[in-house]
């Protein structure tokens, strides 16, 4: 366990449900602002020093709270926001504890996690606990829009660090932590066609939507599941009425690559739609999001003192790849040793099911808090 004391799992889940009982819709900055608040004033009562990122484009604010110390830090990033609208609360997911799951929304993506480590921060500098290194902990508002005001800080904090900790879920019935994720990005594809009548000027005309069928069939031979490649296209839009040729037709592309090699690759390949013929014009907007956070020598030892740390609290802790995204992704990428999965057991992330196995809150974060304490 580690040297700080972490308190009981009703203690955490009692301060846990208050988060959750605020809702955090991404697009409403104010209402993300509100639960920020909370934990910027938890964190200045035990002397962090507190920096506080103003929001864009209708998105909350960054908090960065700091403890003292030298050299390169640890840092941990959690995000605030969820994928639920409000209301969700009082209509169909209540906040509820129905045997080992405890219910609600985003309290598996990832509030559990974001308050793992800021109750672990929190804990550390109230009780005094001597740590190695310093901790830079961030608090953020977009990721789940794919961090566009949130990457920048997130990217600073990270430059120099010795290491980033990410407490996003814990993933399958064991738990395992994240040692590698797909890169992902997103296009969007436009067509501009000709109009004409459907039956007396047909020949005239130049389908966008036809053409837009062809692209979709292209980008979806690109899926390739023995290169871990994936692409998705939805939604898909075009044409105005049943007797006129469509000229506009467009549609969102979605795809997944475990490498940067392979990304490339596909980036390239859905770039090439992008041309003009037959009085048919493609074009393209878009690219990649997050790069892929490639599993290193590095990351692999951070996992292995995670892993060494909760076989003395008693319990196994694997490893797995995973093919969604997360903020881990950015830091991986510049070469930063990066862990990611470190937060709670459960399942069900972005549908109406999602809920934590609650009784390992206090396993589960004790893990995040030693790693903040001992990584040397």
């Amino acid at each position: 366990m580690p040297a700080t004391e972490i308190g009981s799992s009703d203690r955490l889940l009692a301060e846990l449900r208050q988060w959750v009982e605020h809702e955090t819709p991404t697009p409403d900055g104010a209402a993300v602002n509100g639960l920020m608040d909370q934990a910027e004033a938890g964190l200045r009562a035990v002397g962090a020093a507190i920096e506080r990122l103003p929001g864009s484009r209708g998105f909350g604010d960054t908090l960065v709270a700091r403890t003292p110390g030298e050299g390169a830090p640890v840092v941990v990033a959690g995000h605030l926001d969820t994928v639920w609208d409000h209301g969700t609360l009082a209509k169909s997911m209540p906040f509820r504890v129905e045997g080992e799951r405890a219910h609600g929304p985003g309290i598996y993506d990832m509030k559990a996690g974001s308050f793992f480590a800021f109750h672990s921060v929190r804990e550390i500098l109230r009780q005094g606990t001597r740590t190695r290194r310093p901790i830079t902990l961030l608090l953020t508002p977009d990721e789940e829009v794919g961090s566009p005001t949130s990457r920048a800080p997130i990217e600073a904090a990270a430059r120099g660090a010795r290491a980033v900790l990410i407490p996003e879920p814990a993933g399958g019935p064991q738990g395992a932590c994240v040692t590698g994720r797909k890169g992902t990005g997103g296009f969007t594809l436009t067509i501009e066609g000709r109009s004409a009548h459907a039956g007396g000027n047909w020949s005239e005309g130049r389908s966008a939507v036809v053409a837009l069928s062809r692209a979709i069939l292209a980008v979806h031979d690109l899926t390739d599941l023995g290169r871990g490649v994936t692409t998705n296209v939805a939604p898909i839009w075009g044409g105005t009425r049943p007797n006129v040729i469509p000229p506009e037709a467009g549609c969102r592309i979605d795809f997944r690559a475990p490498s940067l090699a392979e990304a490339e690759r596909v980036i390239a390949a859905i770039r090439a739609l992008g041309v003009e013929e037959d009085g048919i014009r493609i074009t393209l907007e878009g690219g990649l999001n997050r790069p892929p956070l490639e599993e290193t020598a590095e990351g692999l030892a951070l996992f292995e003192a995670a892993r060494a740390i909760a076989g003395r609290i008693g319990y196994d802790l694997p490893k797995q790849h995973r093919g969604g995204g997360s903020d881990g992704n950015f830091t991986a990428a510049m070469g930063i040793p990066t862990l990611d999965g470190l937060g709670c057991t459960g399942a069900g992330a972005h549908a109406p099911e999602e809920h934590i196995r609650w009784a390992d809150l206090v396993p589960r974060c004790a893990v995040l808090c030693e790693l903040l304490e001992t990584i040397d």
